[in-house]
């Protein structure tokens, strides 16, 4: 055991808290891979995700991004004009209706729509080829749980 551990034996938390704890350590290393990431690639791990899916999925609208990755409209909406101002991503307006815009990648979002180190869903990937299927099954349902539990505190329902 090491002294830090050794020495946080003697905070018990219990169950909940300590689960909050590993949350909150799991957002910490988000956070700081993202920062890393933005550093060097030029884009938050969120921003990346975004890239990701609209080269996957070429043409989709704001409000499909925003539906695929269960977010706001409105934080979809901010995101994607950050990555207009860097030159990532680009809104092609629909020629039979004004309103409408689908989204596509630049040339320079292109090149970081690939697999790479040091990116948050390259540690995703390892997880997923290392895990077990039955591991893999637990964290969705538990994830999932917890999401509509909190979703349940907010009063939305899953």
């Amino acid at each position: 055991m090491t002294k830090q551990a050794d020495s946080m034996a003697s905070y018990p938390l219990g169950p909940a808290l300590e689960f909050l704890q590993r949350l909150w350590q799991l957002n910490h290393a988000l956070e700081k891979v993202s920062s890393r990431m933005e550093k060097r690639l030029g884009v938050t791990a969120q921003q990346r995700l975004i890239l990701r899916c609209v080269g996957k999925y070429p043409g989709m609208t704001a409000g499909q991004l925003a539906s695929l990755l269960h977010v706001d409209p409105g934080t979809v909406s901010a995101a994607l004009r950050r990555l207009e101002s860097k030159g990532l991503l680009e809104r092609r307006r629909d020629p039979r209706d004004k309103r409408r815009a689908s989204l596509g990648l630049t040339a320079k979002g292109r090149v970081l729509d690939r697999p790479a180190e040091g990116t948050v869903e390259g540690a995703v990937e390892r997880l997923l080829e290392s895990a077990r299927a039955d591991e893999l099954s637990a964290m969705v349902t538990i994830v999932d749980q917890l999401t509509c539990l909190l979703g349940e505190e907010l009063g939305v329902g899953s």
